[in-house]
């Protein structure tokens, strides 16, 4: 539901910047990477080092590129050359790269510098979980079942994730954070789960024929 609401309003915000970049030659697939790279430096960098706001702010900048990116490749002018499929594949497997990333950049701080190993245990259930929802729905499309349920879609765990991260480098308590990460790592949780009691569902339905 967030992630819905919130691309059309980013879409509005983003699309004469996407029009600008098509216009100058540059591809989806490069603002795709650029913008993986950055949130990956932001998290893997500036988080080990303590700087939660700072590299909440540095990722944020770049995560806005995976609104950008498929704006462009909507747009009539865009370059139409290769499958269209490929940019959805790349874009889908680079947003669990970046996923990854930022939280294992809160699990590095709270198990080094932060000395909060609770926090980095949450921050490492959330990772394991969030990439078993997605990767629930992909494999069960992939085999023709619809596995769209839940409430722990990746739109609302990386609001979750970047806000109290955020919040904590500006004072807030670190136990918030913890309160934020361990009830996401179980909404994430119920999510894989519902998602696979559906597929088994679909999947003992007796067929047509």
């Amino acid at each position: 539901m967030l992630n819905r609401h919130a691309r059309g309003i980013c879409s509005k915000v983003f699309t004469p910047l996407a029009r600008w970049l098509v216009a100058r030659g540059v591809s989806p697939d490069t603002v795709t990477v650029v913008g993986t790279l950055g949130a990956v430096a932001g998290a893997l960098v500036l988080y080990p080092m303590g700087q939660l706001f700072w590299g909440t702010l540095f990722i944020v900048l770049f995560i806005f590129s995976d609104v950008v990116d498929g704006l462009m490749a909507r747009l009539p002018e865009a370059d139409r050359r290769g499958d269209a499929r490929w940019g959805s594949f790349l874009d889908s497997t680079l947003d669990r790269v970046a996923d990854s990333a930022i939280l294992a950049g809160v699990m590095i701080w709270f198990f080094t510098g932060g000395a909060n190993p609770a926090i980095g245990i949450a921050a490492g259930l959330c990772l394991v979980l969030g990439n078993l929802v997605s990767y629930a729905r992909a494999k069960a499309e992939s085999l023709g079942y619809d596995a769209n349920t839940g409430i722990a879609e990746r739109g609302e765990r990386l609001v979750v994730a970047l806000t109290f991260t955020g919040l904590v480098g500006l004072g807030l308590n670190e136990w918030v954070l913890f309160a934020a990460l361990a009830l996401l790592a179980l909404a994430s949780g119920v999510t894989a789960v519902q998602r696979i009691m559906r597929v088994r569902r679909q999947a003992l339905q007796p067929r047509g024929g």
